[in-house]
Formats: C-alpha cells, structure tokens, sequence
C-alpha cells in the first residue's frame, strides 16, 4: 500500500520529467490551422483585422499593414506611428525573401558636443532629446509600393473607424498603459490623449482617439508625405522645439525606410534569416553557430546543462552586439566573420561546461517593449513584422492634436567617443526590434518574432531550439517556460562584469536550478521579462497554415 502511495504522490514529477521533452505540458492551447490565410498578432481585434483585409481580396502585405495600424491604437504601449519598423517579407511570386528597415535617424542639429556641454554621460531615456525620427509610416508605403494590392484608405479604415468610434481595452495592455502613465504623464500633451478622464482607461472600457484618426485618415488620403512633409511633421517638430529638442522638419523630410539584405545561418539544416545593423538579430544567428556544436537534443529541455550552455553562447555573442553592432552606414561591420562557423567554433572554446563565466571579452576580427506580428495569405505571401515605441509608451513626447507618441529611441545611443554605436548626426540608433524568418529546401517554414528589448534574441533561439532539437509544435515552443539572461553589456558602452542574473520562468525543475547555482549563475524569478511571441508554420505537406500566440499577451491566432 505504501508503495503504491509513493507511486501516485511521484507521479506529476514522472509525468513532468517525460514531458520536458515534448513541451507537451506547457501548451496553453492548440495550434490554429487554416488553409486559406493566417494572422497572429497581440491584440485580438488586430488579427481579426488582417483576416477582414484577407477576406476584401488583400493580400498579406495589404493585411499587415491594416492590423499594425490597429495595434498602433489599441496597444500604444508597445507601439504605434511615432515608432519604427522592421520587417521581412516571403515574396511568393518571385519565390524570394525581402528584408526593409524603417528606422529612423537621430536630428541632424544634435551633436555628441552638445551632450557633453550640457553635462550628459548617457541620452536621456525619456524626453525631447530621446525622439528620433519615427519610421512606421514609412515603412508601410515601402511594403505598400513593393507589394500593396489594395488601396491605403482601405487598409487604414479599420484602424481609423476603431480610433472615432472605439474599442474595449484587454487586460495585459490596461495594466501597461498604466504602469507607462504614472512615468508619462509629466509631460506636455500625454495626459489629453491618454489619460482623457484624468486617469487611464481600465480592462473593459471604451478607448476613443479622435487625434489618431485624423492623423490616420490624412495619411490614408494624402500618402506619406502628409507625415513627413506636411501639417504633421510641423507639428511634431513645433512641440519638439517647444520641449527643448532639436528635431527638425529637415530631419522628417529627408526620412527614407531601406530595402535591406536578410542574413542567415543554417541551423541543423533549417535556414535562419535575420535582418542586419542597425538591428540585433546577428546575435540570433551567432548563438545559434555556437549552439549547433553541442548535442542539446540529448541535454532535454530544461535541464541545467542545456540552459547552461544557452546562456554562455548568449554571453559571447552580446559582448559583439555591445561592440560591433551600429547603422552600417556609419561604420563598417565585419558581418561575414561574425556569423561565420569558424568564429563560433572559435568563441565556444571559451565556455566551461562546469562553470559560468563571469566575463567575455569582445571577440577581435578584422575590420527594450514592442509588438511583434506576421500574417500569410493563400497566394503563400508571408510577411513577418515587428514595430515599436521602444520603452513601453516612448518618450513622453506627444504633439497636440495628432493622437500618438514619439518613440525614444535615441536613447540607446552611447556617448562613448570611438564606440560604434557613438551618437552622430542624421545617423541610426543601434536597434532591439528583429523579425525573423526560417526557411527550409528554399520554402518557407517559419514566420515568428518575439517581443521585448534584448529578450529578444534570446527568445528567439529558444523558441527554434524549442522546435527544432526538443520536437515541441509552434504553440508549444511559445509557451514553455524561458530564461532571460541579464547583464550590463550594452551598445551603450556598458561590459557585461559580473556574470549577469539568469531570470527564469516557473516551469523548471528544483534540481535544475540547484545545479545551475552549482555552475555559478545568479539565478532570479523575475514576472514580465520574457517576451510576447507570435508565430505562423507553413506546412507544405498539407499545404496549410498553422499559427500560434503565446498566453503572455492578449494575443490571438486565427486564420481561415
């Protein structure tokens, strides 16, 4: 009888131990299948948008702009059209994958003199002198022009009809919006636009932006340059001055996104596409370099060995992001030599399996919140997108009357004269927001990002790591638990000293992290650090779509 008691009460940790494997039991859900088109973004009226745009004969390019443009208004705490925009496009005509940076430049009147007589060490995190140009509107004629099948005042009119009429707030994004408001509202026009009671709204209650949908429906009517050479700029850059920052109209006027070249690896026999610098997704690539030397398969997901080595490949690979990473056109980057085999195999000397390091040194070659999105339609054309504000809300910067904020961006700018990442005029800040794209035998496979600062590539890894070496299914390698690890290297000019803190979900196992303070990490439970992940699966077997949304948003997979 106490054997068999003994049996029932080890039971869940047998069945946990099975399950490490799989990831079954971490699932929140099942997939969302569907045939003939497939969005999945974080915030549900968003995703229903994109299929609305998918169904009036949009394609995917078309939908992805309709429900970015909602996400702009209804999850203003990630993002919206006074932030940028990345994205990577699977263009199934031409059987091609395309890359387009819409980041903006810092003000052509601002100089690294000027930090420095005023008594800067760092750009202010907030504030007129944080603002760089925004880039998202940008970024939606460039995908527009190269792919757009309807017309703008049709993409833009469901964000605009939710903007005058309203929407109800969802949970995650209310508690946001009021975490970001007790910082904000101490400048000049945030509080009219949202606080419109004296306070923010709360889950459940109806949000409207007139601003917002005037500024959407001019830039519906009269194209981009309505933002950047028109009213609007003016009165971005008026209250800017007002605010003692020095953007100009200049500086919105002489704006353009880039149509760029993805990079990539080969992963395990899986193509793994990032967008280059200013961005950070070289750092995905070269964790994954590393990481393919070592048998994770056999480690099993969280065990202490695997998260071990994760964390080691990511400390390597971040001290190059705080060094190299910049805008290439201000700097060259050795970027065949930091993605190469030869130079992960090289910098995996460094790791002990026994012990965690406490610091790496850059290696010598020759010379922050967000919304992530992806949408595919029945033509195969996959669009993977992500656009932010930076931290949370931004700036604080909100011109009267136009109903959004401006991203503050400039922020991750170093002062440090030399370093690559030095503020310059007219120039690219080093960027946290990457979308990421997989292909297989040259078709796609894998539309997917991660939201959440310099989570972010870390949350990558872990999720194709999750899919590829563990066997877990697209919903399945979002909802297992993840780490973050944390440390002071930063393209600011910080270094990484102390071995970092290595936060963990819950979801591990006791003897996991024993183990892993035996190796010498600083382990930490730490709640809201871990991303939000949405992903789309093209499975050419049965030619379908398969999408998934994590439960850490108020996200949403469908398709039809």
């Amino acid at each position: 009888m106490r054997a068999l008691l003994f049996f029932f009460l080890l039971l869940p940790t047998l069945l946990f131990a099975q399950d490490r494997l799989t990831g079954e039991q971490f699932a929140t859900r099942s997939e969302v299948i569907a045939q003939h088109g497939m969005a999945a973004t974080s915030q549900p009226l968003a995703t229903q948008t994109a299929l609305y745009i998918l169904r009036q004969g949009g394609n995917a390019i078309d939908a992805a702009i309709a429900a970015n443009a909602v996400l702009g208004l209804t999850e203003p705490t990630g993002n919206g059209i006074g932030g940028d925009l990345f994205a990577i496009v699977w263009n199934a005509e031409n059987e091609e994958l395309l890359g387009l940076n819409a980041s903006g430049r810092s003000p052509y009147d601002l100089s690294l003199a000027y930090f420095e007589e005023n008594g800067h060490e760092e750009v202010p995190y907030r504030g007129p002198l944080s603002v760089s140009v925004p880039g998202c509107v940008s970024g939606w004629f460039a995908l527009h022009e190269k792919m757009g099948s309807l017309p703008m005042t049709t993409i833009l009119q469901p964000a605009i009809d939710y903007a005058r009429d309203g929407f109800p707030l969802t949970e995650v994004i209310a508690s946001g919006w009021r975490g970001n408001a007790r910082v904000l509202q101490q400048y000049e026009g945030f509080s009219d636009v949202f606080m419109p009671n004296g306070r923010t709204p709360e889950k459940g209650e109806i949000f409207k932006n007139p601003g917002l949908a005037n500024t959407l429906e001019k830039i519906a009517q009269e194209g981009q340059d309505a933002f950047y050479k028109g009213e609007i700029a003016k009165t971005i850059t008026d209250y800017i001055k007002k605010q003692g920052g020095l953007l100009s109209t200049k500086d919105l006027a002489d704006h353009t996104a880039d149509w760029v070249e993805p990079v990539s690896t080969n992963y395990r026999g899986y193509e793994v596409y990032e967008l280059p610098p200013n961005g950070q997704g070289t750092a995905v690539l070269q964790m994954l370099n590393i990481l393919e030397g070592y048998d994770l398969a056999s480690m099993g997901f969280g065990s202490a060995e695997y998260i071990h080595h994760l964390v080691e490949a990511k400390k390597i690979a971040y001290e190059d992001r705080a060094k190299y990473y910049a805008d290439p056109d201000f700097v060259q980057i050795p970027m065949d030599q930091l993605i190469s085999k030869e130079y992960a195999q090289a910098r995996a000397k460094l790791i002990d399996p026994d012990r965690a390091g406490r610091e790496y040194p850059a290696g010598e070659l020759e010379q922050g919140n967000t919304i992530y999105m992806t949408v595919a339609d029945g033509d195969g054309n996959m669009i993977s997108l992500i656009q932010s504000n930076y931290s949370g809300m931004g700036s604080g910067m909100t011109p009267p009357g136009l109903g959004f904020i401006l991203q503050n961006r400039g922020a991750l700018f170093s002062l440090e004269e030399g370093h690559n990442n030095v503020y310059e005029p007219h120039k690219r800040p080093f960027h946290t927001i990457i979308p990421a794209f997989v292909t297989k035998n040259g078709k796609p496979y894998l539309s997917f990002g991660l939201m959440g600062g310099a989570m972010q590539p870390q949350g990558h890894v872990q999720v194709l790591v999750n899919m590829i070496d563990f066997g877990m299914n697209v919903q399945e390698a979002g909802d297992a638990p993840r780490i973050n690890h944390a440390s002071d290297s930063q393209p600011t000019g910080g270094k990484m000293t102390d071995g970092g803190i290595l936060r963990m979900e819950t979801g591990f196992s006791s003897e996991t992290i024993q183990e892993l303070m035996r190796k010498r990490h600083t382990v930490q439970f730490a709640r809201g650090v871990y991303g939000g992940y949405q992903a789309i699966k093209y499975d050419a077997e049965n030619d379908v779509y398969i999408g998934a949304s994590e439960s850490r948003k108020d996200g949403q997979a469908a398709g039809y």
